[in-house]
């Protein structure tokens, strides 16, 4: 095969790399798994750029938690406090209070980080200028 690497810059340029790195698995050849590596890595970049890995919500964070445990929504009342309190947090109508994270912690023992939301960005504030 030919010592090219695709760089990519669209969706069409995508799927050639990704058709390059099918062929590329096929080879033996010393030189075609270098190249094979190097492609994937671009092509790694490029979907990491276009498409960010996103953060999971609370909410998802516990449902998974609940789901891998085997728990109710009955079962998370001892942390999260009432009945509705727990369908609020479910369905990310209400946040998590910082006692809440506490109790989530030490019972999956995962980190707060994971249930704490991402701070919201807020644009810039515009600088004004006083008159002198």
């Amino acid at each position: 095969m030919d010592a090219t690497l695709i760089l990519i810059d669209s969706d069409a340029e995508l799927a050639r790399a990704q058709d390059l790195v099918a062929r590329l698995m096929e080879s033996r050849e010393p030189k075609d798994r270098a190249r094979l590596e190097a492609q994937a890595r671009l092509i790694a970049a490029y979907e990491e750029r276009r498409w960010p890995p996103r953060r999971p919500s609370p909410a998802a964070v516990i449902a998974y938690l609940m789901e891998q445990h085997g728990l109710s929504r009955t079962d998370m009342v001892p942390i999260l406090g009432t009945a509705s309190r727990v369908s609020e947090v479910l369905s990310g109508k209400k946040s998590l209070s910082m006692s809440m994270v506490q109790r989530l912690r030490a019972r999956f023992r995962v980190p707060a980080d994971v249930l704490i939301p991402e701070p919201t960005k807020f644009p810039p504030r515009r600088r004004t200028t006083s008159a002198a």
